[in-house]
């Protein structure tokens, strides 16, 4: 895991504010893409990407102005990474396709525990569902 996190905070330091303000535009069309995914096993990545989709509106939006811009471009970074067909293993190959984008969502997960904690209670998110499991 330790060279997923540093992939995903070398990642997110190249995350601009004009490069969060594209993404935020093609949000919603990639939130429905994401409930597209068919991944047996990796039974939550559809709801974590779910979740960080919000956070990342909330955050830009001022609706929830209490996640570090890290957390922010961490998870801007987790779904640009999602997004892409082609990572480290193209999404296309049978049950691992979406081993890499699983991990790179748990990294963003699990550095950003408590403060994604506490934004759940606030939106009343059910954290337990989310889950930084595979």
């Amino acid at each position: 895991m330790p060279e997923i996190v540093k992939f995903v905070n070398n990642g997110a330091a190249s995350i601009t504010p004009a490069i969060m303000e594209k993404v935020l535009r093609q949000l919603p069309q990639w939130k429905l893409e994401f409930t597209q995914i068919q991944a047996p096993l990796f039974p939550h990545l559809v709801d974590q990407l779910e979740f960080l989709a919000n956070a990342v509106e909330d955050a830009a939006e001022g609706v929830y102005k209490e996640l570090p811009y890290s957390t922010i471009a961490q998870s801007v970074f987790a779904l640009i990474y999602a997004h892409k067909k082609l990572g480290i293993i193209p999404d296309s190959i049978l049950n691992l396709g979406y081993a890499d984008d699983s991990s790179v969502v748990r990294a963003v997960l699990i550095q950003n525990e408590k403060a994604f904690a506490i934004y759940a209670g606030v939106q009343d998110v059910d954290w337990q569902k989310i889950t930084s499991q595979p």
